[in-house]
C-alpha cells in the first residue's frame, strides 16, 4: 500500500519492483505483523513531514519558566511586600518561584530568621501556589521552590 499502490500482500520482489517504477521507497511500517506491513512512500519526505511534527508538538509545550527571589536574614517588611508583589505576578504567569535568603559572612547564625521568613513567603501566596519544596538549607542559601495553583 502507500502512493499509487493497491493495498494488498504482495511478495517482497514485486513490492520493491512496484516501489523502483514509481521512484519511492519501500519502507517497512509494522515487523511484527505476519506478514510485515510495508508502504511505497518517499522515505526523505516522510521523514521531513515527521520532524515537522516533532517541531510543532514541541513548539505547543508550555516551557516552565522558573523565577528567583532573592531576600536576607534581616529583611525588612516593606521589603517583604515588594517582593511577595512581583511573586504573585510571576506566579499568575504561570512561572515557578524559587525564593531563598542568602546567608553572607556572619548572619548564617539566623538561620531560624531565615526559615521563619520563607514559610511566612509561602503562607502569603497560599492561594496563588503549592510549595514543591519546604525550605531546606544548601550551602548558604535556604531554598523553598512554588508552583503555581492551576485555576478551579
Amino acid at each position: 500500500m502507500g502512493e499509487n499502490v493497491e493495498v494488498g500482500v504482495y511478495g517482497i520482489q514485486e513490492a520493491r519492483k512496484m516501489a523502483k517504477e514509481q521512484g519511492l521507497d519501500l519502507v517497512e511500517i509494522s515487523p511484527k505483523a505476519d506478514p510485515p506491513v510495508c508502504k511505497v512512500i518517499d522515505y526523505s519526505k516522510f521523514k521531513y513531514e515527521q520532524k515537522k511534527k516533532q517541531k510543532e508538538i514541541k513548539a505547543k509545550a508550555q516551557k516552565t519558566v522558573l523565577k528567583e527571589i532573592r531576600f536576607g536574614p534581616n529583611t525588612d517588611d516593606h521589603d517583604f511586600n515588594f517582593k511577595l508583589k512581583h511573586a504573585m505576578n510571576f506566579l499568575k504567569d504561570g512561572c515557578k518561584v524559587k525564593a531563598y535568603v542568602h546567608f553572607v559572612g556572619r548572619t548564617i547564625v539566623f538561620k531560624e530568621r531565615g526559615e521563619i521568613l520563607l514559610l511566612k513567603f509561602a503562607q502569603a501566596l497560599e492561594e496563588y501556589a503549592k510549595v514543591d519544596q519546604l525550605p531546606k538549607l544548601e550551602g548558604k542559601r535556604m531554598i523553598i521552590m512554588m508552583s503555581p495553583k492551576k485555576p478551579k
